[in-house]
């Protein structure tokens, strides 16, 4: 079957490109089907002279992470050429690109990396996106379009530690002729995808309560406006055969996996026949879906909608599955829903320290209350042993966010803060909105995060 499958990429490959200019037609083909099945954001084809191809839609990003972690910074772009400077001097990779594809290829006397033993790679994952209509009009411009450009600013870098982010979204993208609506029946414009990708995340998290807000043609086109963003979705799906596909990214040689399900769709039944398009929370599903894609990945994490809104503690019934599923075979579970923190926890299976959160908060909406306005950016470090190919969790750590509403030019705006540096720029007078004043109630949101999660920067796994 596999032969069968690499023969037929390549059969597609020969009439689309030409594979001999790329390289070894053979090594091309099995690289194209890899990036087309999206397994891997870019592969090398080529040792001496090293030569790489990718998706001309993922941009340069996935080459200049690769440069970065040989100690080379870019200094230069341009579409033929990308120029990298290191203590030892500058290098430029020529690029070309053929249909929708991008080669790069680096000089001959480029210095070569020596595969560490162990490959690590750091995800960066928030809670809960909400679209109400504050917000929504908050975007609104002069034309009729919309903009979100503040909203995730302040907090972009920290996403973007991550080698991949992720997010939840609870609203669908339905397009303008279904009215744009906050709570109960969201349905957000179509500017919240781009929103999201330049923002820092990867993936979004499709599979909540509000994914048929707009009924299923309106869960589709969701689907469809956010992969045009370039992001990856998981939880919901377009057609059976999505469906059937598990989310395994490659990152930096990591194959992590991400399963999402979630308790209900609001009484808002999913079409008889379209009961593929979200995943339920049913957990004989979920230890079934977690041993299939077990032997695929090297790392899997799931994303719970689930548990008691405004409830700042977990129910016994998640505590038991969270064990369940990591017994089964899960890595992480990252808790969604209550809109509120609820704590984080270590658990050991087999000698392996696993981690949950049961909720992560309230990336950014505009809910009363300081913890309905509290969330986490939260920073996992993943180590596998190449020689082994075992990968644990090595570290986690969170940076307590806050949802801040303000006004600017007589409007309402809104962004998301990362809470100490905030209370830094405010006490240096560099915080463009933010006074003195505002100070105990960021100091009070800090607490309450910290007495949910307790202590930050976890060692995990250690030897």
């Amino acid at each position: 079957m596999i032969l069968v499958f690499i023969l037929g990429g390549l059969f597609i490959s020969v009439h689309l490109y030409n594979l001999s200019a790329m390289g070894n037609p053979v090594v091309v083909g099995c690289a194209l089907s890899s990036l087309r099945l999206d397994s891997t954001d870019i592969v090398k084809i080529n040792e001496q002279p090293e030569k790489y191809i990718m998706k001309t839609e993922t941009g340069y990003s996935p080459f200049i992470k690769l440069m970065n972690r040989r100690g080379w910074a870019l200094q230069e772009q341009t579409n033929k050429q990308l120029v990298f400077t290191s203590a030892d001097g500058d290098l430029t990779a020529r690029v070309s690109i053929n249909g929708k594809y991008r080669l790069i290829l680096l000089p001959k006397d480029a210095p070569t990396r020596v595969e560490p033993r162990f490959q690590e790679i750091t995800l960066t994952a928030a809670g809960d996106i909400l679209m109400h209509n504050t917000q929504i009009y908050s975007g609104l411009q002069t034309d009729g379009s919309y903009r979100y450009d503040s909203f995730f600013v302040p907090v972009k870098k920290l996403l973007e530690e991550g080698d991949y982010c992720s997010t939840n979204f609870e609203a669908a993208m339905a397009g303008p002729e279904s009215g744009y609506t906050g709570y109960p029946l969201f349905n957000s414009p179509d500017a919240m995808a781009d929103t999201l990708k330049e923002g820092g995340f990867d993936l979004v998290i499709t599979a909540n309560n509000h994914c048929l807000d707009r009924g299923y043609a309106g869960g589709v086109r969701t689907l469809d406006i956010l992969h045009r963003a370039g992001l990856d979705t998981t939880g919901t799906y377009s057609n059976l055969s999505d469906s059937k596909k598990y989310l395994v990214k490659n990152i930096n040689g990591v194959k992590v996996a991400y399963l999402a399900y979630t308790y209900s769709t609001n009484g808002i039944p999913v079409p008889k026949d379209r009961s593929y398009f979200v995943n339920m929370l049913d957990t004989k599903r979920i230890v079934k879906d977690i041993k299939a894609v077990r032997p695929y990945s090297d790392f899997i994490v799931l994303v719970m909608h689930w548990g008691v809104e405004y409830n700042p503690q977990a129910t016994d019934e998640q505590k038991e599955m969270a064990r369940q599923f990591f017994k089964a075979g899960a890595d992480i579970i990252l808790g969604s829903h209550p809109h509120v923190i609820e704590p984080m926890e270590v658990i050991k299976v087999n000698g392996t320290d696993k981690f949950v959160i049961y909720s992560m908060g309230n990336f950014i909406g505009h809910q009363r209350g300081l913890e309905r306005n509290s969330g986490v950016v939260l920073k996992f470090k993943l180590a596998k042993d190449m020689a082994q190919g075992k990968t644990l969790l090595k570290e986690v750590s969170y940076t307590p966010t806050f949802s801040h509403s303000y006004r600017e030019n007589g409007r309402l705006q809104f962004r998301v803060v990362p809470v100490e540096e905030t209370i830094q720029k405010i006490q240096a007078g560099q915080d463009p909105y933010l006074d003195q004043s505002y100070i105990p109630v960021l100091k009070a949101v800090l607490k309450n995060t910290q007495n949910q999660l307790g202590p930050n920067d976890l060692i995990l796994n250690s030897d």
